[in-house]
């Protein structure tokens, strides 16, 4: 183990001149009073959410003027504190890191869970966080480094992937999400040392970028395997609108996690890989003038009889706050007309994000921060609502931008 860990620290090394490349710094067109403002609108909109929400519950939607909250095993469950830390990062606000932290107490137990696939969202978000701010390793390190082990263990050499849910008619799912839970892998690799779990995340990666995605590089939501043979069954959705569509989420998922791999392993296929799906995306005819997508970039390929045609122009603002928090980082790794380009980008999305119709009035919307997401329109779910992740990834962006405006490198890692 301890030569792994010399191993990998000169590869971390190297990694981070190749991400650290030198170059004059990228333009910066929103100012540090701009950034400082929707923080501080953030933290207080937030503490209407922390008012009502159960000491053993996390939030998960406002729907028809009711509060929707889970279990510690909903898949959302580490948003809420990982934006409440994030939150105190920005503001500097010490309630709002009490409150994050009191959030991690009921949420510990799910470093045990083998049954999902999601603990990189449930602990990295939430414990990650808490010790990145704290460095308090006596209480968060070893839930950590658990629900690592508990993550990897859905993982199979036949597939070389991790499974994504055990239910039928499923073979052996794996969905495009998943690469957002990889981070947790890597960076706990990092801390204590295991290569197996850096190993596992690239061979999911590596598996996910052969069979995921199409020549244009929008992806299939669901890759259906034979968990015997690891042969491919079926590319199918399950958010999407049909299954040979772009559903927008799925295609942030997809951005954000090649943009991290890049950072965590320097392989530059995975940035090539987050450079495409980026193009993709802005370049699409049916990306509005705002650059919040429609729920799913195809559609106006949905069926006048279709169940969802009545609704099939409704927007995604999750999915628009996902694609902010990955174009920061992914400015940071290319040359400077690309990186100026990515920022743009950005920076259109958080200032868009951060007034109507988007970003809700102090008070209103339950507590949440931004408003009009959808989870999931074929199964009518979640459908025009606040959720909890489009929050997160909203409050990242704003932090990772306030990093680049104070001089430093836009993600704040565990382990550099």
């Amino acid at each position: 183990m301890k030569i792994f860990s010399w191993i990998l620290s000169a590869l971390l090394c190297i990694t981070s001149s190749i991400v650290g490349q030198t170059r004059e710094p990228l333009t910066l067109k929103l100012g540090k009073e701009f950034i400082a403002e929707q923080l501080g609108m953030a933290g207080q909109q937030i503490l209407f959410l922390a008012n009502v929400t159960p000491a053993d519950k996390f939030p998960r939607t406002f729907e028809h003027d009711a509060q929707k909250f889970s279990g510690s095993s909903w898949w959302c469950s580490g948003f809420y504190p990982g934006t409440l830390l994030y939150l105190y990062e920005g503001t500097g606000n010490k309630k709002l890191l009490t409150l994050g932290l009191q959030k991690l107490e009921p949420l510990a137990k799910e470093k045990n869970n083998k049954g999902t696939h999601d603990l990189g969202f449930m602990l990295y978000c939430s414990f990650g966080n808490a010790l990145r701010l704290t460095g308090d390793s006596s209480r968060y390190k070893d839930v950590l480094i658990s629900g690592a082990s508990s993550l990897a263990s859905r993982f199979s050499p036949i597939t070389k992937t991790i499974r994504s849910w055990d239910h039928k008619p499923w073979h052996y799912p794996v969905i495009i999400d998943n690469m957002m839970n990889l981070e947790f892998l890597t960076q706990l690799s990092k801390v204590t040392g295991d290569r197996k779990l850096y190993d596992v995340a690239v061979m999911h990666a590596n598996t996910t970028l052969k069979n995921h995605f199409r020549k244009d590089y929008s992806s299939y939501h669901v890759i259906d395997y034979d968990g015997e043979t690891g042969k491919v069954l079926a590319k199918k959705t399950h958010q999407g609108a049909f299954d040979e569509s772009a559903w927008s989420r799925g295609q942030g998922w997809g951005l954000y996690g090649y943009t991290m791999m890049f950072r965590e392993t320097g392989e530059k296929k995975y940035l090539r890989q987050a450079q495409s799906i980026a193009h993709y995306i802005f370049t699409h005819a049916n990306l509005p003038n705002d650059l919040v997508p429609y729920w799913d970039f195809d559609k106006d390929k949905i069926s006048a009889t279709d169940k969802m045609y009545g609704r099939k122009d409704l927007r995604d603002v999750s999915a628009a706050a996902l694609y902010s928090a990955a174009l920061l980082e992914l400015s940071q790794y290319v040359d400077r007309n690309e990186g100026e380009k990515y920022l743009r980008w950005a920076e259109t999305l958080l200032t868009n994000l951060s007034k109507g119709p988007y970003r809700a009035q102090l008070g209103t919307n339950g507590g949440y921060i931004l408003q009009h997401s959808v989870g999931a329109l074929p199964l009518n779910s979640e459908v025009d609502v606040p959720l909890t992740y489009a929050d997160y990834y909203y409050v990242e962006a704003l932090v990772r931008y306030q990093r680049l405006l104070e001089g430093k490198s836009v993600v704040s890692q565990l382990v550099k």
